[in-house]
This record gives C-alpha cells, structure tokens and sequence, in this order.
C-alpha cells in the first residue's frame, strides 16, 4: 500500500516554503513577524491563565504557525486551478465574500482546512479573490484585459501532474509532495517584469489600480502573509518604532476583553520596481498584514456585530489620509458598549459558538449545562473565529490600493457565478461553527454521564 502524506502535513510544507520566500522577497514581512512573536510571549507571559486556556483549548501550539495569505486571480479557469491545488493540503472553499461593497471588482472566498483537528494543526488559509471584469464600466478595455488574462497559465505543468496525480491516486508520497509544494510555489512568487506595455498598465491602472495588479503579471503574487497575535493594539502601536508605516485604524470590533470575530491592521503597499517591455516602471501591490482572531459569533451575534458596525460608519467617516480616524475609533466603542464582553455573557446570550470540554470522568446528573458549567466539570472555550468579514477585508485592499479612506456601494453579489467558475460550492462558515459546537458538548456530556441534557433526548425540550 503506498504510503501517503497526509494533506495536513503536506499544508504545513507549503505555508512554511510560502513563509520562507515572502520573508525573501519581502524582508519588512521578517521584521513583522518578529514583533508579533514578541507582543505574543509578552502576552503570554504576562497572563499565565490566558496561556492555560489557550493550551487546554489546543490553540496554543497554532498560534505561532498560523498564517493567512491573498491572491487575486483573473479567470475561472485560474480559479478552478488553485481550487484542485489546495485541495491537496486539505484546503476547501469557505464564505463567499462580495467585495464590490467597498468598489472593489472582485469576489471572493477562503481556502482553510475544514476539520476542527486540521485547524488545530495548522489553520492555514488562502482568501482567494476572482476579477469581476464585467464590472468594469470600460468595455473595451474590459476586453482587453481578458484577452490578456486568456494567455497565461498561472500553475505550472509539474505542479498538475501532482495535482492529477494526488486526485488519481487519493495522495502524493513524501516525495511527491516534495515536488508539489515546489512546483506549486512558482504560481505564487513575485514577478519584477510586467506581460504588458506601460501604457496599457496605465490605462487598466486608472480604471482601476486592483484591476492592474490582477492582469498585469505573470501570476497572482501572493500579496501578504498575515501572522496572528493576541494584542493587535500593541502590534500597532510599536510598528513605527520598527520602521513600519501602520494603517490609521484597526479594522473589524473595538478592543475588547473578550476579543470576537477578527481585527486586522497593515502595512502600506511597497512600491516595487517593475520593467514594463524593457521600459522600468513600479507598481505597488505587496503589503504586511496582522491579525487578532476572537470567538465566532452566531447568526444573532453577527447579525448584532453588523447593526453596531453599520451604525459607526454612519456616524463616522475615516478620511483618505486617516483623517478623524480617533473619532472612528470612539464611535466604535460607544456603539459596541452593549455587546456582552464575557465569554459567559456571550454564551447565556446566545451570541457566540463554543467548543465544550469535560474536565472529568462520569459525575451525577445535573439539571443542567449551565450547572455543570457552574460546577467545573464541563468548561466552554469560545470557537475561534476561522473565516474573514468583508468589510474588513474591504478596508484591507483599500489601505493597500493607497488609502485609508472608507468607501460604501451597493452590493452586486454574485454567488451562482463564482461557484460555476469555481467548479464547486462554497461552505457556509456558521455550519461549520454550529458542528464543531454541536459535536464538542456531545462528545462532553456523553464523557460526563449527561446524556440527558443532549438535545432532543427524552424529557429535554
């Protein structure tokens, strides 16, 4: 029987091969990472119950591993590609994500692992953006722009045959992988010389500076590697002093004691140079990223997160230079004031998963969970939050197109044609979210002896 490599491990090679080249390519990323590992120990060791938890919840040992990346692609048919390359590292299609909210002519989803054992492994993810050319008020140039999209191939032929060969054969070899995660590298590295004219660059760049970035080279570049820490505030605050231009505003929730869903903050887009038909040029794409996660909220919570979130962008309005963004920062926190700020408060609410746990062996019957809870001898451990919020994304790609301005349009979403060009559906998130705390207070209370309390057993309502 041959011996495979689980999909699992051959992810890790390829974030860890992915990490190694961006840090190469971009050394401010190096910088980035070495600040967030210490703001991390410093956390750590300043809250030696924050790391119990975190061990006890298995999140502890992802945390300095955890990376996101971004692509942008051009066609479907590139979408379809890279869709059949993460499936090799265990990577499925999560959340759709309408991005032209912001005025941004892309949609969107993220490549992750699935199973909750995967992510505890290694939760690396890919959010996966598709051009929406047919957005583009321009039809000429639209046009152009797919006729020069339709002559390149973004995955390497080594790389499809790994590809064909894993889905044949249901996995590659130690060696096979190997040659895999080589290969499939190539389709994300950075390239300094341009497939088109300077003038052409030009005009796809004033229609719209995304738009170049996605049509203009020989492939997706990944645009950043994203680490996670667990005081984004302190990241922020001490990248100045580290050379780092920040973002003016933290993107996602205020700071809160019991962080929910993701905030994000960035770096400014390096300008880099570019030689465009041997004319030299630049062109600015690539850019630092930093992530807090928090728990996932339920569809209540969420749809509480966007009323207290629309309701601040309402009041106030960050300007292109950053300009009032302290009084974004205020509206945010008096508008959040009534969100629970406890992870029981949350869970009593009925605002935000959690992954339960049985401290002990079989215990007599309790009335129930909120007892055992009471008790010890069942602990819930929010559900970190997996996927992205396209708001937040949104703010992201505006800070790296050059601005930090906020920006509101209405939505054209279109999930039937990014699933067609795609080749599958996407996951809804909240069903993964509401498994994992479904399975985890089973598995819990059957441990406990509390079969009783499961959902629909006899007597329970």
């Amino acid at each position: 029987m041959t011996d495979h490599l689980h999909g699992d491990e051959i992810r890790t090679l390829f974030s860890s091969a992915m990490s190694d080249m961006y840090r190469t390519e971009v050394p401010q990323y190096g910088t980035l990472i070495d600040l967030v590992a210490k703001v991390n120990d410093d956390v750590l060791g300043a809250d030696p119950a924050l790391r119990a938890r975190m061990q006890d919840a298995d999140e502890l040992d992802r945390l300095m591993v955890e990376r996101h990346g971004a692509i942008r692609l051009g066609t479907a048919g590139e979408l379809s590609a890279v869709r059949r390359m993460f499936a090799v590292m265990g990577m499925f299609p999560v959340g759709y994500y309408d991005l032209s909210v912001a005025g941004l002519p892309v949609h969107s989803t993220a490549f992750r692992p699935i199973d909750p054992a995967a992510l505890s492994r290694n939760p690396f993810r890919v959010f996966t953006s598709l051009v929406r050319l047919e957005l583009l008020p321009d039809r000429d140039l639209a046009d152009t722009a797919a006729q020069i999209l339709s002559r390149r191939q973004i995955v390497t032929d080594g790389a499809m045959r790994m590809i064909r060969k894993a889905e044949t054969d249901g996995g590659l070899t130690r060696d096979e992988a190997a040659i895999f995660v080589a290969e499939a590298l190539q389709t994300f590295r950075w390239h300094a010389r341009a497939t088109v004219d300077a003038q052409t660059y030009a005009r796809l760049h004033d229609a719209h500076r995304l738009i170049a970035d996605v049509v203009c080279f020989r492939g997706p570049h990944i645009n950043h590697l994203t680490p996670r820490t667990l005081d984004i505030d302190a990241v922020q605050a001490a990248m100045p002093a580290h050379g780092i231009a920040a973002k003016a505003v933290i993107e996602g929730p205020p700071r809160r004691d019991c962080p929910i869903l993701l905030r994000q903050t960035a770096f400014k887009a390096l300008e880099e140079r570019v030689i465009f038909d041997g004319v030299p040029g630049s062109h600015t794409a690539r850019f630092g990223e930093i992530e807090q996660r928090g728990a996932a909220l339920t569809p209540a919570g969420r749809d509480l997160y966007d009323r207290c979130l629309a309701r601040t962008r309402a009041d106030v309005s960050v300007g292109a230079d950053g300009r009032d963004a302290d009084d974004y920062v205020a509206a945010l926190n008096a508008r959040f004031a009534d969100f629970p700020d406890d992870p029981d408060g949350l869970r009593r609410a009925g605002l935000a998963r959690f992954r339960y746990r049985a401290t002990c062996g079989a215990v007599p019957p309790s009335d129930s969970v909120d007892q055992l809870i009471a008790s010890g001898h069942l602990a819930a451990d929010p559900l970190t939050y997996e996927d992205f919020l396209p708001v937040s994304a949104a703010g992201i790609f505006q800070s790296n197109l050059g601005t930090d301005g906020q920006s509101n349009y209405d939505a054209t979403a279109n999930r039937d044609a990014f699933e067609q060009a795609l080749g599958a559906t996407v996951t809804d998130p909240d069903d993964l979210y509401e498994r994992a705390e479904r399975n985890s207070l089973t598995d819990a209370l059957t441990q406990l002896g509390q079969g009783h309390l499961l959902p629909g057993a006899p007597g329970r309502n």
